[in-house]
């Protein structure tokens, strides 16, 4: 019977299972779907019941790594130039500060308790990174609109790029003890440069996309066409190292702009994948170890604390500056709370960059994503409600 469950075609059947379950479960409780799943993934996942194998997690990867890339793409193509026209540097200038006081919060945070420099501003430098995924299938879920969705969808794009910067500049400090004048100028460099790789081959792909899609008039072969777009993009910026969400993004964005039928293929991407984000999200609740949350401690309560005051603070700090309507000051910052993946990645990066403190951040940067995760959403939910952007 074993063997029967631990089949991979099983064994996917029981994510949508899981899927479908939590969906109902969560739609009882009035809780967002994607709160739902992952619930029910981390239940049924490797660390409590197992039922969702370690391996099954493991090899569906490639899956998540696809979703992702859609829900970049969908990012994207919210980047028309009417809308920068019309609202200005806003979204820039909320990110930027968003990104820059968590950082700050957290860094503070940790020297106040007596923590290492080195430590501090690692694990500082991971609060930038906010999850778009679970606050796209919020929004998404409940169809909300208004100017702090419209805001939020903006600002958790750039999000990505200034994290990446952040992260960049704190590394190079980290590192600058032990190199000289010329690699820590590199080291400075190199996440410039990999934004600057990732917008070239963005551009590049939405160029070619927005021209071929021409070509396609039927939906039933514009279909096949966006998913090799979009794997096309995460293979691309794989091989080159880029930022795969980044490459993403700037294609869905060059898209929308140069073609007149980017909301066509919008409508017809969220027709094609609520059951690759389904599985996204069961499988992202599997990896939630929920093992781990006795070894936060109290230095990662107060990473938690103080990132969320960061990100509300510096989100409330821009929109004030840019003399946005009251509702984005008020509510766009408690959207920001999810985090997943890139801080993840991040906290892989700091282990190995400090290594002492490596074991230390990534057990942090873990449990602090199952809380932020479990609880983003609906604290995403709520604050659109309160914004009336949710009906």
């Amino acid at each position: 019977m074993s063997n029967l469950i631990n089949s991979v075609y099983i064994q996917i059947s029981l994510v949508f299972i899981t899927g479908l379950l939590f969906t109902k479960i969560s739609n009882k409780l009035k809780l967002p779907s994607v709160t739902g799943y992952l619930v029910g993934g981390l239940l049924l996942g490797p660390y409590v019941l197992n039922i969702i194998t370690k391996e099954t997690v493991e090899n569906l990867e490639i899956f998540s790594n696809i979703a992702l890339g859609f829900i970049a793409f969908s990012i994207g193509n919210e980047f028309k130039l009417s809308y920068f026209k019309r609202v200005g540097v806003m979204p820039i200038v909320i990110a930027c500060l968003e990104s820059f006081f968590a950082v700050l919060y957290v860094f503070i945070a940790m020297i106040l308790f007596k923590q290492s420099f080195q430590f501090s501003l690692m694990i500082g430098a991971i609060a930038a990174a906010t999850a778009p995924a679970a606050t796209i299938m919020v929004i998404k879920q409940y169809k909300a609109k208004g100017p702090v969705t419209e805001t939020l969808l903006s600002v958790v794009a750039i999000d990505d790029a200034t994290a990446l910067i952040l992260f960049g500049f704190a590394l190079a400090i980290v590192n600058s003890g032990s190199s000289n004048n010329s690699n820590l100028f590199l080291m400075l460099l190199s996440p410039l440069l990999e934004l600057f790789i990732s917008f070239i081959i963005g551009v590049i792909i939405g160029i070619i996309f927005s021209y071929i899609i021409n070509f396609f008039k039927e939906n039933s072969i514009r279909n096949p066409l966006i998913i090799s777009i979009v794997l096309m993009s995460l293979g691309i910026s794989n091989y080159f190292k880029a930022s795969t969400l980044m490459v993403c993004m700037i294609v869905g964005a060059v898209f929308c702009n140069l073609s007149n039928k980017s909301d066509e293929i919008i409508n017809l991407s969220e027709k094609m994948t609520p059951a690759l984000f389904m599985m996204f999200f069961v499988l992202s609740g599997a990896e939630l170890n929920i093992l781990i949350l006795p070894t936060i401690g109290f230095i990662g309560v107060v990473y938690v604390i103080s990132r969320i005051i960061g990100k509300c603070f510096g989100a409330y700090l821009g929109a004030k500056l840019c003399s946005a309507n009251e509702n984005i000051q008020k509510y766009l910052g408690p959207c920001l709370i999810p985090q997943a993946g890139v801080a993840i990645g991040l906290s892989l990066v700091a282990e190995s960059a400090v290594s002492e403190h490596g074991s230390t951040i990534r057990a942090i940067i873990l449990c602090a994503t199952l809380i932020y995760e479990i609880f983003g959403p609906f604290i995403t939910k709520v604050s659109l409600t309160k914004a009336k952007e949710i009906i």
